[in-house]
């Protein structure tokens, strides 16, 4: 087994000194379950709360947090902006509606990772009538919404309201 003569030295880019707390150390900051951040954008019958956000910690270029659809419920059609949006999904089954008309869809159940490239229009739908859809979602730079005009569910292909 080889020794280790030299210390790790983890790589950062930039100064994150701006996250130093009273002592001038940087620490990591934990969000505790029940506490986390209500106070973001949402667009219709897409909750979403963060846990890691510009809103209550140092974070700065990601919003991660937890998006949620009660059953057969859904989003107003929306964007991000220029955020790149990643999201995995932990239980439900979900559909991401896009393109003309919202006329073409990805389907989405627990285990599923999905990504949504920015500026695009999308509705978020739990195509369950009975179950949540619960999802984690990580976005750069930040949590930006959106809204646009809402569509008549009836274009939303196998759509239906519980």
């Amino acid at each position: 087994m080889t020794e280790l003569t030299e210390p790790t030295t983890y790589r950062t880019e930039g100064d994150n000194s701006i996250y130093a707390g009273a002592e001038g150390k940087v620490v990591p900051v934990v969000t505790r379950a029940g506490q986390e951040d209500g106070n973001t954008a949402q667009s219709g019958d897409c909750i979403r709360v963060s846990g890691v956000s510009i809103q209550h910690t140092p974070a700065t270029k990601i919003w991660f947090g937890q998006v949620s659809n009660v059953p057969g419920y859904r989003s107003l059609p929306h964007h991000h902006g220029e955020a790149e949006t990643g999201g995995y999904v932990l239980r439900g089954r979900g559909r991401i509606y896009y393109g003309e008309n919202y006329s073409e869809y990805k389907d989405m159940e627990a285990g599923d990772w999905v990504f949504v490239p920015p500026f695009m229009p999308h509705v978020e739908a739990n195509m369950s009538v009975t179950e949540e859809l619960v999802w984690l979602t990580a976005r750069a730079p930040e949590n930006i919404v959106v809204n646009l005009d809402d569509v008549p569910d009836g274009t939303l292909a196998g759509y239906r309201r519980a």
